[in-house]
């Protein structure tokens, strides 16, 4: 049977919106992520057979299929072929779901599985309000559709909020979950534990002597429960803060995804392997409760359990989501998101699957950790997961 490794893995540390990253075209952005990935794996740029790279908001600079334009931006031969892909918030997730198929299936053997979102230069939702502000079309779901669950909107704010409800938590329970997430996140930048995974950028892309963007700009150094208390929530009477919910951001990610006969060939070194990986799919309206259900069918279709798990990366889209996911797999949560999360790190869309997958991967190789679990919510009722093994 054929196997998929990461043979590399990368990312740029966030920028806030409007921050040190603002300069940055995304197929800049993405072109940089591709350079790191073939030179730290040191493999010929020519051998990569597809770029796959996962992207939300596709308008602007960001349309005209990002992954293509970023392999025309970068160093790699105009030979290599490059696919945008949108499954939401999990969209780079879900590219190396595909990467690993294709090299599981023996179709290829080399693939890049990146994400790319500068949320500065095209902004969350901005392809639809477009559209919108000139009287065209709908939106993304037709008004019967929605009409369809019972409901006069779908959002990821009312799902947050419903599952605040549906779980039992308080705005206590975020708001703690959330500070602690800027405590892990402060703690590992300061003692270096993203260096192995951040590719260091200069904040003006066109002045080689400007400062180097190397630490995720979101994180709160001296973060209190205080400050965050004060906060008002996002919706009367809800209990979601801009403190329990992740950072708009700026970013870039990747791996490189290879098969036994690649690693070989081009004298490569794994890092994990990909173990087994799924998709599932349920309630839109309560949108990013999926994780629970895409964790629990995985688990039980590799016969592993929870306990087996060394390290877990589940998406803090909003505090209700980690929070629900320990809940309910009865999960450690000292292996949770170790480094902290989006909460603290920023939440760069279509990037954020690769990102987590980078720091998930380094970490196992740090903490000596057998198998490491990833899984994210994403929009319409869907969530990836995935379980990367030590090799």
């Amino acid at each position: 049977m054929s196997e998929a490794y990461i043979v590399s893995a990368v990312r740029t540390a966030s920028g806030r919106r409007n921050g040190r990253l603002a300069l940055w075209h995304p197929a800049s952005l993405g072109a940089a992520v591709l350079d790191s990935l073939v030179a730290r794996a040191g493999v010929d740029p020519a051998a990569i057979e597809d770029v796959i790279m996962g992207c939300v908001s596709q308008g602007g600079e960001q349309s005209g299929d990002l992954a293509r334009n970023a392999v025309l931006t970068s160093s790699l031969p105009i030979s290599v072929p490059g696919v945008t892909i949108d499954r939401q918030c999990g969209s780079s997730q879900q590219a190396v779901q595909f990467a690993a198929q294709a090299v599981l299936s023996g179709m290829q053997d080399l693939v890049v599985a990146a994400g790319v979102e500068s949320m500065t230069r095209v902004p969350m939702g901005s392809p639809t309000r477009i559209y919108a502000e000139h009287g065209i079309g709908e939106g993304p779901l037709p008004g019967g559709v929605i009409a369809r669950f019972g409901v006069d909107e779908i959002s990821q704010f009312d799902g947050a909020e419903r599952m605040v409800i549906k779980y039992g938590l308080t705005r206590d329970d975020l708001d703690r979950y959330a500070l602690e997430s800027h405590r892990r996140a402060s703690e590992a930048a300061r003692s270096g534990r993203f260096d192995a995974e951040i590719l260091p950028l200069h904040v003006d892309p066109f002045d080689t002597g400007s400062a180097l963007h190397i630490e995720d700009e979101g994180i709160r150094h001296d973060a209190s429960l205080e400050a965050m208390i004060a906060l008002r929530t996002l919706r009367e009477g809800g209990a979601i803060t801009a403190a329990s919910s992740s950072q708009i951001a700026d970013g870039a990610s990747g791996v490189i995804i290879a098969s036994g006969e690649a690693v070989k060939r081009y004298g490569l070194t794994p890092l994990v392997r990909i173990h087994s990986a799924i998709v599932t799919a349920g309630d839109p309206v309560m949108m990013l409760d999926e994780t629970v259900p895409a964790t629990q069918r995985l688990l039980a279709k590799t016969g592993l359990s929870i306990q087996d798990i060394g390290l877990y990366e589940v998406n803090e889209a909003f505090a209700p989501v980690p929070l629900s996911w320990l809940k309910m797999l009865e999960a450690d949560p000292a292996r949770l998101n170790v480094n902290g999360g989006a909460i603290s790190l920023g939440h760069p869309l279509g990037a954020s699957g690769t990102k987590l997958m980078a720091t998930l991967v380094h970490e196992m190789r740090a903490r000596g950790v057998r198998y490491g679990l990833q899984t994210m919510c994403e929009g319409g009722g869907q969530a990836n997961a995935m379980i990367l093994e030590a090799v």
